[in-house]
């Protein structure tokens, strides 16, 4: 079975990173990854389809429009069971509070290590 994953990241070059560094697990049909480019095209994305369908989101925080945070609280208050792991180049400890409190799963700071975020996904979901 393929596991579903929405990245939330304004910056578009972070599709071909992460395109890159999952390829095995794409090639493999293990994941498939699908990429929003603000909080706005996120839920637009869970609202359009059967958001059970995906099972993990990594959302950076800085976003124009509507940030990461409050991408979170939008998500977990429709979909409360949504996982969802933090990726930002702002990993401060105000940060890091603020979304273990509005309900994510883990954190991942930039430049991501992407050997950890697999260890993190793993945790979160099974890949």
């Amino acid at each position: 079975m393929q596991t579903k994953i929405l990245i939330v990241d304004d910056e578009r070059d972070v599709e071909l990173l992460f395109r890159l560094q999952f390829r095995r697990e794409i090639k493999e049909k293990h994941i498939y990854l699908q990429f929003a480019f603000s909080g706005e095209d996120a839920l637009n994305y869970l609202h359009n389809i059967n958001p059970m369908d995906v099972l993990l989101i990594l959302s950076d925080i800085n976003m124009p429009g509507m940030n990461g945070l409050q991408l979170v609280e939008k998500v977990k208050a429709e979909f409360p069971a949504m996982r969802i792991i933090m990726v930002s180049a702002y990993g401060d400890d105000k940060n890091y509070n603020e979304a273990k409190a509005k309900g994510v799963d883990d954190f991942v700071t930039k430049p991501v290590n992407f050997v950890e975020l697999k260890r993190k996904m793993s945790r979160v979901i099974a890949i």
